[in-house]
């Protein structure tokens, strides 16, 4: 131990069914860590360090691991026992596999003075992820000194797998020893949400996706807001700093190259068992040579999975940078501008007609979509949307309107069926044919998928 840190200056903080929060306390700094026990997930970017000691910084995570770890492992012990069907509580029960991780990785960088996506990042990443590998293969071997290995347990197979390559001497000697009452201990799950709730800190091992950005929240009543929102390591840079400028090392997602987020995967995987959820941004005029190069750098560096976002208009995001750029105005002062001319329409169109029966409606929706050969190849070119119901007439008329407009604008339009089937009624959907169907305008939208998309 080092002599600047004292055990008992720990304090556990809040017990709750979904976090332990605990404090340590040193000369150079003051930790705070949350445990997430349902996800599984280290809080490491919820701290405020006055230092950039990481010696300090990685004795207190090694700590506060060994202390929590234990009865996180127990809680999902608990946990995976409530499977619903015999085959896969046997199958769990097996191999006992959990998924402890990170998340707030590119806060935690921040506040210790590294750039994501730098070799230095790089290497502390896996230090961190070191400790807390070894620190979970600890729990689980004392676990299994209480309550037995994993029952498919083999130590020589298990201890020539993975990760156990190159784990400590030590923690490899008491597995062979004792056994390990997990198959596998370790994974980087999706966080967005939790992140969220932990104070807007970075999620899982991803950059900040920007510092400041509009998220869109979806309503009960089915509408959306825009709510604007704050990094967690910038809300504390400003505490400290006030309107100091931040440093060149604060990079954000929309900055980093594609290369940089495949070094920081492959960075954690080494420590990681299973997979990774990790978004790889890559620029909208990405060349295929460069995109390839993505995909192979990630399988030559060791990630179990490699997933890429490339933007564009047509499906759009659910997080958006708001641009500083003022769009151009037309010389006439016109605030609509047309994109392309309408296709013009062929004297006959083959079509098909689609029935719905909803459930509250005495009448049934008829769905028409007629087709157009362009270009050689048929897209949908009009939609008829019809009932003997008046209580529709309006809204009817309206989206068949709407809808054949869009598709005779000729592009990409598969993103309005995906549209329609996220439209939900306040008042509850419908089961129709065993599927269901959160409202009128969903089951549209099926239709039209059935029909083209």
């Amino acid at each position: 131990m080092h002599p600047a840190i004292n055990v008992s200056r720990f304090s556990i903080d809040s017990v709750s069914a979904r976090c332990i929060t605990i404090s340590a306390r040193t000369n150079f700094t003051s930790i705070v860590f949350c445990l997430l026990l349902r996800s599984s997930e280290m809080h490491l970017a919820r701290l405020s360090a006055s230092s950039k000691d990481l010696v300090h910084f990685e004795l207190i995570l090694a700590n506060s691991l060994s202390i929590l770890l234990p009865r996180n492992l127990i809680v999902s012990e608990r946990d995976s026992s409530c499977c619903c069907f015999c085959a896969l509580r046997s199958f769990a029960k097996n191999k006992r596999r959990i998924g402890l991780g990170v998340t707030g990785l590119a806060d935690a960088l921040l506040m210790v003075g590294l750039r994501y996506g730098s070799d230095e990042a790089a290497v502390q990443t896996e230090r961190w992820l070191h400790i807390l590998a070894k620190s979970a293969y600890a729990a689980s071997v004392e676990l299994a000194k209480e309550k037995g290995a994993f029952p498919l347990f083999d130590a020589e197979a298990f201890l020539k797998s993975g990760s156990m390559q190159t784990m400590d001497k030590e923690i490899c000697s008491d597995i062979k020893k004792y056994g390990i009452r997990n198959a596998l201990l370790t994974s980087i799950a999706p966080t967005g949400t939790i992140s969220l709730y932990a104070g807007n800190v970075s999620s899982g091992i991803e950059p900040v996706f920007a510092y400041s950005y509009t998220r869109k929240v979806l309503q009960k009543d089915g509408s959306k807001t825009e709510e604007e929102v704050v990094d967690y390591a910038v809300r504390m840079w400003r505490d400290l700093k006030g309107d100091t400028p931040l440093p060149d090392y604060f990079v954000n997602a929309q900055t980093l190259s594609p290369l940089e987020h495949v070094k920081m995967q492959s960075a954690a995987q080494k420590w990681i068992d299973s997979s990774i959820s990790k978004t790889i941004n890559c620029p909208e005029d990405i060349d295929f040579e460069s995109f390839k190069s993505v995909y192979m750098e990630a399988y030559e560096t060791g990630c179990k999975g490699c997933t890429t976002y490339r933007p564009n208009d047509v499906t759009g995001s659910v997080l958006t940078v708001s641009s500083s750029k003022e769009k151009p105005m037309e010389e006439d002062g016109a605030d609509v501008i047309y994109m392309s001319e309408p296709l013009d329409r062929p004297n006959e169109l083959e079509g098909s007609t689609y029935k719905l029966k909803w459930p509250d409606s005495e009448h049934a929706i008829y769905v028409t979509i007629n087709d157009a050969l362009v270009n050689g190849s048929r897209r949908p070119f009009e939609v008829f949307i019809n009932s003997k119901n008046m209580e529709h007439f309006a809204w009817t008329v309206a989206l068949t309107r709407m809808i054949s407009a869009v598709f005779r604008r000729g592009g990409d339009v598969s993103f309005v069926v995906e549209e329609l089937k996220a439209v939900f009624d306040p008042r509850g959907g419908a089961w129709v044919n065993g599927k269901y169907i959160p409202s009128i305008l969903a089951a549209i939208g099926v239709a039209l998928g059935v029909g083209w998309f």
